[in-house]
């Protein structure tokens, strides 16, 4: 069976992944493919390939943490040096991204799916997502960084995470959700347990279990890629403005 994606000239064939025979990596996140024994889309021609649900995903969202404008879909990133720099996890990215161009901002798929709240073997309770790391102050602290108390690195407190308020207990969305199926977030099904939690994430609202909404009206659509056209052009007209 053959499926055409935007993102690729040629048409992919869809595989399991054990069929493959190899090891390899996503095109649009980047993470190995022979994790999953779902669907993988492929184009050996090319060396390229897609999970599932990295093929599946939404063209264009709206996402609580980011309400003025929708994110789009991106195959690649559009900035010089060929990255963007995700503001969720504040990693690098040079493939799928979902993205408002306006404010530049930019989200890898698979943080753009994250559940409102995981459980862990590290702490007895729910850990809801936050937007930001919540401070709790303290004598002689940097206040622009916590620890992770999974992995005990740095945790930038712009950047998300999973936290549990009443224990203080702070973590990197990626040491919380290691032991998650990847792409079984993006599952707004009871199956996928993305459940109401305590965080802001949960509080934002949204039509799915993870608080994004994937389904928009043409109407709603064009209305809202005319109105970012629109701030768009302004910038660009203001810019040139200050420019001598």
């Amino acid at each position: 069976m053959e499926y055409k994606h935007f993102s690729h000239p040629h048409n992919l064939i869809i595989h399991r992944a054990y069929e493959l025979g190899k090891q390899v990596n996503c095109s649009g996140c980047d993470f190995p493919c022979d994790n999953t024994t779902t669907a993988v889309h492929a184009c050996h021609q090319c060396n390229f390939f897609l999970h599932d649900h990295c093929a599946n995903a939404a063209r264009y969202v709206k996402h609580p943490c980011h309400k003025p404008h929708p994110l789009i879909l991106l195959p690649y990133p559009t900035y010089a040096g060929s990255t963007f720099i995700c503001n969720a996890c504040n990693r690098p990215g040079r493939s799928f991204s979902y993205c408002c161009a306006l404010c530049e901002f930019d989200l890898h798929v698979g943080c753009a799916f994250l559940p409102v709240s995981v459980t862990h073997r590290d702490h007895e309770h729910e850990l809801g997502l936050y937007y930001g790391v919540p401070v709790v102050p303290r004598r002689g602290s940097n206040i622009d960084q916590e620890y992770c108390n999974i992995c005990k690195n740095v945790l930038e407190t712009r950047n998300w995470a999973y936290c549990c308020r009443s224990c203080d207990f702070n973590v990197h969305t990626a040491c919380a959700t290691n032991e998650v199926v990847p792409g079984l977030y993006q599952d707004n099904s009871p199956e996928s347990g993305a459940v109401e939690g305590p965080g802001p994430a949960a509080q934002a609202g949204g039509s799915g279990g993870n608080g994004v909404e994937l389904e928009l009206t043409e109407d709603e659509l064009a209305a809202m890629l005319f109105e970012l056209k629109l701030q768009m052009m302004a910038q660009s007209i203001a810019t040139m403005g200050n420019i001598k």
